[in-house]
């Protein structure tokens, strides 16, 4: 069925064909079975990118991973962004235009904070980080049970709850990566480092919490269960694709890695541990050998009920 005029939609810029996207709330964009718009193309990665329905109404393009990227109008999309009517949105060598000319018109004050909010192109070196790694647990057997329009619904509804909870605890930025998110936290204030960590801290549980509201609320076969990874140390930030870089990074990925092994929800390395204001929470230590790495590291585990308690409420 074609879409209605003013039903927003997708346009292949080859074939012609036609997604529409007037039900539902996300769409898988790749060349896997599960993806609501498939792109039969061997440089669009299976699970390439996602379109999202924000609370306004608007649509957002977020990019998760892929190998070649995603890219609005000849721009490299490395954080959700806002789609206008008539946007040419490319994935690896296909093109697909975005319609929605019945769709909400951003206003003044909203033009001026995207503005405001265009990230620098400036690259810091050496800037004290906090990086949060949460990943989807057995995403790929889960992947394959579900049906293609409730796998986009999934993946789309998850990474938009997650992004939101990094955002209210004071995330700098939230990076998609196929079945995982990365936030950002940059201390730019020594006295304040400990403060970061605890909202960072917060906003692994919130997403937690989020995970199981995603589960019961689309009656998943299996619920979702997640883990992640904490590290604290310099990074390369900055960049119009709000870059975070460095062996921090690669560190906090091999945590959440460890959680499965480890039988903990929550891997924290040394550095953030040490960091924490006093008290700290009931973290047990562990030596583990992540992998890339020559010798065993430090982590201090811990389970999402555990570290909740601790926190308490806002």
């Amino acid at each position: 069925m074609l879409p209605s005029v003013s039903e927003p939609y997708l346009i292949d810029e080859n074939s012609a064909r036609r997604y529409a996207l007037g039900a539902g709330q996300s769409w898988a964009i790749g060349r896997g079975d599960g993806c609501a718009v498939t792109l039969e193309s061997r440089s669009v990665s299976r699970l390439h990118a996602l379109i999202q329905r924000r609370d306004q109404g608007d649509f957002s393009l977020v990019d998760l991973g892929s190998l070649n990227g995603s890219f609005l109008n000849g721009r490299r999309v490395s954080f959700p962004v806002v789609l206008g009517d008539g946007d040419r949105l490319t994935f690896g060598d296909r093109v697909l235009l975005f319609h929605h000319p019945s769709g909400p018109k951003p206003s003044a004050a909203e033009l001026a904070s995207a503005m405001r909010d265009t990230p620098t192109t400036a690259i810091h070196t050496h800037t004290l980080t906090t990086i949060v790694v949460v990943d989807i647990r057995d995403f790929t057997p889960l992947a394959r049970s579900l049906p293609e329009a409730l796998l986009s619904q999934t993946v789309g509804t998850w990474f938009l709850r997650a992004g939101q909870a990094a955002e209210r605890c004071g995330s700098w930025a939230q990076k998609y990566f196929g079945d995982a998110v990365m936030a950002v936290w940059v201390h730019e204030e020594p006295a304040r480092v400990a403060a970061d960590i605890a909202r960072a801290l917060r906003a692994v549980c919130e997403i937690e919490s989020a995970t199981r509201e995603v589960s019961r609320a689309l009656s998943l076969p299996a619920p979702l269960r997640v883990g992640a990874g904490v590290n604290t140390g310099p990074a390369i930030v900055g960049g119009s694709g709000y870059t975070a870089l460095g062996d921090t990074v690669n560190l906090a990925f091999r945590l959440q890695d460890a959680t499965k092994t480890l039988c903990v929800d929550v891997a924290l390395g040394e550095p953030s541990f040490e960091a924490m204001a006093r008290p700290r929470p009931p973290f047990e230590r562990r030596e583990v050998l992540l992998k890339g790495y020559e010798s065993p590291s430090g982590a201090w585990g811990i389970s999402f009920q555990r570290l909740r308690d601790f926190l308490g409420p806002e």
